[in-house]
């Protein structure tokens, strides 16, 4: 199937089909007579994993190791599960920062009058 078809597929844009060959997380298409590229199944299936992976929010090293172990019918499960806990203790921290910081605007914004005033304890903040 050619590239337009391959992400529909599978959900992934063309331009990042192109991007993940490029950077070699999906391995370079078969290319026609006419020189378009060329999907097999096994491609799209590679890119729903990859999608996946993204909306789970893995940075691409991190999906190179989990297709890595995909790929490899001698891993074992326990590394695929560290990865996994590694990535939730990332999240979890991240979760926390954002918390903190959404606390912190509303604090502010409650300080704030909203009116003609000049005075902002919010642009203050931002000063400091």
């Amino acid at each position: 199937m050619n590239i337009g078809a391959a992400a529909r597929a599978s959900g992934v844009s063309q331009r990042m089909i192109r991007h993940y060959e490029e950077i070699g997380l999906i391995p370079s298409a078969a290319r026609r007579d006419s020189g378009y590229r060329d999907y097999s199944a096994a491609d799209v299936h590679r890119l729903r994993f990859i999608a996946n992976a993204r909306d789970l929010g893995f940075a691409i090293g991190e999906i190179a190791k989990l297709l890595a172990l995909w790929s490899d019918q001698k891993r074992s499960s326990g590394e695929v599960r560290s990865l996994a806990l590694a990535h939730a203790g990332e999240l979890g921290r991240k979760a926390e920062a954002l918390a903190a910081m959404r606390q912190t605007l509303l604090a502010l914004a409650e300080q704030c009058h909203g009116d003609d005033r000049p005075d902002c304890p919010i642009l203050q903040r931002l000063e400091d």
